[in-house]
Formats: C-alpha cells, sequence, structure tokens
C-alpha cells in the first residue's frame, strides 16, 4: 500500500483523454465518445415483423420461417430478447406447368406450418419480406393451452396456402420475390 500521508494521481477518465468508449447494455451498444456524444446501435433493427429467416437450432433447423412478433428486451419469462415466428416445418411439393388444377391443389396440401418463440440468435434473417398478416392468426394466449394451438396451425395452414396457391396476386415485386423465396424449400 501507500503510505499514510501520500495522495494518488488523479486519473483520468478515457472520454477526456480522446478515447472511445464502448458500453454494453443488453441489446444496445452504447458508444460514447470524446464530445460525449451518445449514440444508440439496435442489434434487433434487422428482424422485423414480417422478415423471411431461416431457422438456425432446434428441431426446426434449416426451415424458413416469418417473423410475426419480437420481444426486443425479452419478458418475464423468457429474459433475452426473442421472436415470435411462424414457419413451414414441411415444404408443398413441387409442381409444374403441366399439372391440372386438382392436382397442383392435392400437392400443395402437404404443406405443414409451425409455431414457436425462439432465441434471436438462432435465426437467421434473410433480405427477403413477406406482406402477410400472421399477427391476426396467431395470438399469443392460443399459444399456451395446447388444444388450442393445434388451431392456430389449422387457420395458419389456410393462409399459407392460400398465399401458396395465389402468388401472382401479390401487389409489390419485393414482396411477391419474398413469398416466391418462402415457399421454396430450401437446398443445403
Amino acid at each position: 500500500g501507500a503510505p499514510a500521508g501520500a495522495t494518488t494521481p488523479p486519473t483520468t477518465s478515457p472520454s477526456r483523454c480522446g478515447l472511445s468508449l464502448r458500453l454494453r447494455t443488453g441489446r444496445n451498444t452504447i458508444l460514447q465518445d470524446n464530445f460525449t456524444r451518445i449514440f444508440l446501435v439496435n442489434k434487433m433493427a434487422v428482424i422485423k415483423t414480417g422478415k423471411v429467416v431461416i431457422v438456425l437450432a432446434g428441431r426446426h433447423a434449416g426451415k424458413k420461417a416469418v417473423v410475426v412478433k419480437t420481444f426486443d428486451d425479452g419478458n418475464s419469462e423468457k429474459r433475452f430478447s426473442h421472436c415470435l415466428i411462424a414457419g413451414l416445418a414441411r415444404n408443398p411439393r413441387k409442381i409444374t406447368k403441366a399439372m391440372s388444377k386438382k392436382k397442383v391443389e392435392k400437392r400443395s396440401k402437404t404443406l405443414k406450418p409451425f409455431v414457436k418463440y425462439i432465441n434471436v440468435r438462432h435465426v437467421f434473417p434473410t433480405r427477403y419480406v413477406v406482406d402477410m398478416d400472421l399477427k391476426k392468426a396467431v395470438d399469443e394466449a392460443d399459444l399456451v393451452d395446447a388444444e388450442r394451438r393445434v388451431d392456430v396451425k389449422k387457420n395458419l395452414k389456410k393462409i399459407l396456402l392460400d398465399r401458396y396457391l395465389n402468388q401472382k396476386e401479390v401487389t409489390s415485386e419485393k414482396k411477391a420475390q419474398g413469398s416466391n423465396y418462402f415457399f421454396q424449400k430450401l437446398r443445403f
């Protein structure tokens, strides 16, 4: 230790020395430079409602899904940033121009949806966006009970099947590309 009468030299803060200071607080990174300006850099900005994502971990790894709702700061049950996704556990079978309308509908019915909460670190956002309104079909209160969850999946299947069969009626070209990408099986 130091002698009883000695004083310690004053310490200078990193911002006064001209160095940058980086603080981490949950999902945000706060950058403070020597002018003491604070910027919030949001890490969740990429994952928004309607964004097509690829699931990286778990039972549905390698499957495509659409973000229904995001929880940036988490909640009382899950204290990490997560999102509610609805995706395709089983894609529709391949169709060609030569197939009849009846055969196309039959091969399209193989589509099987899934709904789950997932950590944002376990999804890979793509550049595609889909304009399907899934918030009405996927209600959070219905996901607690197993029987109501089955009903949610049935309604979701109707919405996804309708969009798959009527892809040409999508308004913008960007949303049409997203819809087309979402229904194609991921090749890897």
